[in-house]
């Protein structure tokens, strides 16, 4: 029975995951971490959830060591925001724990602290700014596509609900990585994010990002390939956080038995190119 620990664990994806976890035979939530001091400490979990008592009550993360020693936690799944995640990376990975996390909006700088604590502490990590299969399937599709069509204009167009912190998506500055190393071009250079007032001509090895905000939007991420006469478009739409959380299962099955001490990512998980 694989044990978890679930950060951000009174959030839309943290309910989810709970729910999602209930439902398997092969693993159980064993902590419900949420920000410190929470108001909700000492509530069931599952009752939270809607899926009624797990016996699992909810705890501040100023309590994290202290609860992932006492649940025996094999892994800590994070979806929260990028600064405590990256905090809760650091002291998880000191426990011994490994990790599953979801969380977007991290600079370059918290992943390479992120890199250096799992490595330091050789745990097992999966890192990912989408967890859902299909949008690994349109990563995968992007790499190969890209260096087929360099000479075509690219744009990159996501949308997502009007509470969503972050901008560009994850997803979507993934997709701007992909695409910008695919075709060797510095990624430092060539990103354009959102276009004001008199910008000048489009240079050819430009690649926009646009981020659009509104009502419940889930997750759409376009990549526009726009040439002479043509244009190919390569979409994925996200229509419920379930997409999400299956990655994250097929995750929390496979991060036991990465490589220690390295962080994996939802190619390594589906076992794509």
């Amino acid at each position: 029975m694989i044990k978890v620990a679930v950060t951000g664990a009174a959030g839309r994806m943290g309910f989810g995951i709970i729910r999602k976890i209930s439902e398997q035979d092969d693993m159980e939530v064993v902590a419900a971490i949420e920000m410190p001091n929470t108001p909700l400490a000492g509530e069931d979990a599952g009752i939270k959830a809607g899926i009624g008592p797990i016996g699992v009550e909810f705890t501040g993360s100023e309590n994290l060591e202290k609860v992932l020693k006492e649940s025996e936690a094999d892994v800590l799944v994070d979806f929260t925001i990028a600064f405590a995640a990256v905090e809760t990376i650091e002291r998880a990975s000191a426990c011994g724990v490994n990790l599953v996390v979801g969380t977007t909006g991290m600079d370059e700088e918290q992943m390479e602290r992120n890199y250096e604590n799992i490595k330091k502490n050789n745990v097992k990590a999966v890192i990912s700014s989408n967890m859902a299969i299909g949008v690994n399937v349109f990563f995968n599709t992007l790499k190969k596509l890209a260096p087929i069509l360099n000479a075509f204009d690219i744009e990159i167009i996501e949308a997502h609900h009007n509470q969503k912190k972050d901008a560009p998506s994850g997803t979507a500055v993934t997709a701007f990585e992909v695409v910008a190393e695919a075709l060797e071009r510095n990624s430092q250079e060539v990103g354009v994010y959102g276009r004001e007032g008199l910008v000048g001509k489009r240079t050819k090895e430009e690649i926009g990002v646009h981020a659009i905000r509104g009502g419940d939007i889930v997750g759409d991420h376009t990549v526009m390939f726009v040439g002479d006469g043509e244009r190919l478009e390569i979409t994925h739409r996200a229509h419920t956080r379930e997409v999400f959380i299956a990655g994250v299962i097929r995750a929390i099955r496979y991060v036991g038995n990465a490589q220690p001490g390295t962080v994996s990512n939802m190619n390594d998980v589906l076992g794509l190119e």
